[in-house]
């Protein structure tokens, strides 16, 4: 069979085709491959006599851990075994190690082992990786998308480098798709990419280089005719009739991965157009449309922190002191994004939409703020009182500074009438809560507490 079907059939997969044979060829991850950075010792052919450092590798899947290690392998003649902490046992284990050391002994040949998913590695399994680490039988290089802090012995962590991988940009993603369909290791320009299909498929990605390249070639599969199809288009002479290269468009892409696709650009209108609507739908109460646009954000790849960082905003801001939990939960989703990642991220998201969307709300205190910052730009502002000012340091009470200050504690409610406001802002007044949820409490006591300040019981 010849043409472009031809170049789908019987191959390994194009994301494995695909992989780095050297660093130069490697996306993303500039922060760990400066020149003289672990890693790009680790590759020097040079150094590869020399006793090295083993290193973990942490970072969510698709960022090129398995990459990484190989290209390394390739470009310091180390030799290069595989294991998966899936499969392998400590047999396995001891067992590479013992021929990594017969092979340095012998030849004079140092051993990669790199070691797939480590987190799921016992605590025993990962003992056997000792010696072998701790003595230079082997260069271990170990992957993993948890926690290395909760997930590896702290032996294994001592001796080794511990190096954090980030999910690849867009940028990134592009030129890697870019790269794979004009590569003759990849599908070597037997078809073309439409500009809205590669957006697709870098949204699609959310940083996962393997993912991008595996629905790509799903979508290329769409867009090359079937042999019956070259056989209807070929002329009476048994030539093809077009010499147009198939072009993958969207909705090859959306076919390929069976989801429909989001307009969605993470600089353009639709980014802003829709965080607006979701932070709009949390003020006005509709749950359901919140949970809506927070759906559309995550399935479009939206960064995980940009929606926890425009929660944590809308907690303070349209919901305050009508519920006061509603900033701890904010803040906790966040938190727990940034620990857990996605996809299961999206459930923290979820909760804490859930809970702004339905609570209490006042903007209050945004409103205070706001207010008190205007008077300060505008010239409102006036010394402090005296019986405020700092009386401590050396000759602060010759200028009357603390004199007549009344000590709260001192007070029989812990409360005494004297002025805080400067002269010039006397009685203003720019926190008014609302009769809302739990700032309906703040309101009632409020209004004892500023009439105990201005002197009146």
């Amino acid at each position: 069979m010849t043409g472009p079907t031809a170049l789908f059939q019987g191959l390994t997969p194009l994301a494995v085709r695909m992989r780095p044979t050297s660093l130069d060829e490697v996306a993303g991850q500039s922060h760990l491959l400066r020149p003289g950075s672990p890693l790009v010792t680790l590759a020097n052919p040079e150094a590869a006599a020399r006793a090295a450092t083993s290193v973990i590798l942490w970072g969510p899947p698709g960022t090129g851990k398995t990459t990484l290690a190989q290209a390394i392998a390739r470009s310091s003649g180390r030799r290069f075994v595989e294991l998966s902490a899936v499969t392998a046992g400590v047999r396995d284990v001891r067992e590479v190690m013992q021929e990594a050391l017969t092979q340095r002994d012998l030849y004079g040949q140092s051993t990669i082992l790199f070691l797939d998913e480590i987190h799921r590695f016992t605590k025993a399994q990962q003992d056997a990786l000792l010696p072998g680490v701790e003595n230079g039988w082997v260069v271990l290089i170990a992957a993993t998308t948890e926690n290395p802090s909760f997930s590896i012995i702290s032996p294994l962590l001592s001796r080794s480098l511990l190096l954090t991988l980030k999910p690849l940009t867009d940028d990134d993603l592009r030129m890697l798709v870019d790269r794979a369909v004009a590569d003759p290791r990849g599908l070597s320009g037997a078809v073309a990419l439409d500009d809205e299909a590669r957006d697709a498929l870098v949204r699609l990605a959310s940083g996962d280089a393997r993912r991008a390249l595996t629905a790509l070639e799903a979508a290329a599969s769409l867009a090359v005719p079937t042999q019956d199809e070259d056989d209807d288009e070929a002329g009476e002479d048994g030539e093809d009739a077009t010499a147009e290269v198939p072009m993958i468009t969207p909705e090859h892409v959306a076919q390929a991965v069976d989801r429909a696709l989001l307009r969605y650009d993470r600089q353009g209108d639709e980014h802003y157009d829709v965080i607006s609507a979701f932070i709009k739908s949390i003020r006005g109460s509709d749950v359901d449309a919140a949970m809506h646009y927070l759906a559309r954000m995550i399935e479009a790849g939206e960064d995980p922190r940009f929606i926890a960082r425009r929660l944590i905003i809308s907690a303070a801001e349209d919901i305050g002191l009508a519920d006061p939990q509603a900033l701890p939960i904010a803040v906790a989703a966040a938190d727990a994004v940034q620990f857990i990642g996605m996809p299961e991220g999206r459930i923290p998201l979820a909760e804490a939409t859930a809970y702004l969307a339905t609570t209490a709300k006042s903007n209050a205190a945004y409103l205070a703020i706001n207010a008190a910052i205007a008077d300060v730009r505008s010239g409102g502002f006036g010394r402090v009182p005296v019986h405020l000012r700092d009386a401590h340091y050396p000759g602060a009470k010759r200028l009357g500074h603390g004199k007549g200050y009344v000590y709260p504690h001192d007070a029989e409610i812990g409360i005494a009438a004297q002025q805080y406001l400067p002269d010039e802002l006397r009685g203003r007044r720019y926190y008014e809560p609302k009769a809302l949820g739990a700032e309906r409490d703040v309101q009632a006591r409020l209004e004892k507490i500023r009439r105990i300040l201005d002197g009146e019981r």
